[in-house]
């Protein structure tokens, strides 16, 4: 059961997974070791499932964003794992959801330019077949993090 400690010590750590351990405690007013536990717990669960740095997309060059809503006609085990190896093997496909509605998968593809983006396309449909891609460029971002809502956790 995640408690509001826990919630607070979750908080600090999506805003900062960087922040000591020390100055965690302090500010969810406990010593260092039990919070030292708390984490290592929610670690186990896995309720924390790995801390990672958030990169600058802009200075990567990699500040267009594209989502690409995939219809198929195939809807069985082969061509699913056909699917989901090819998307894995593109660095640039850094977010895919199977769907529910009028689209089966929609991807959040990362590249430097529209031409970029034509390489990833042509990549993804010679390597499984689609029956309809539709590609929609971002604009601009208007929200955009990794923190989740805690407050469902109860």
């Amino acid at each position: 059961m995640i408690d509001r400690t826990d919630k607070r010590i979750l908080e600090i750590l999506q805003e900062d997974s960087t922040c000591a351990v020390a100055d965690i405690a302090e500010r969810v007013s406990l010593s260092t070791t039990p919070c030292w536990r708390r984490i290592q717990k929610l670690e186990q669960e896995g309720v924390i499932k790995r801390r990672v740095v958030l990169l600058d997309p802009e200075k990567l060059n990699v500040d267009v964003t594209v989502l690409v809503e995939i219809k198929t006609t195939q809807h069985n085990a082969a061509w699913l794992k056909s699917f989901r190896n090819a998307i894995e093997s593109i660095p640039e496909i850094v977010e895919a959801y199977r769907m529910s509605g009028h689209i089966d998968y929609l991807l959040k593809v990362v590249v430097p330019n529209i031409g970029a983006y034509d390489k990833v396309y042509k990549r993804l449909i010679g390597t499984v077949e689609l029956h309809d891609v539709s590609s929609s460029f971002s604009m601009e971002v208007l929200k955009s993090t990794t923190a989740l809502p805690l407050t469902y956790s109860d």
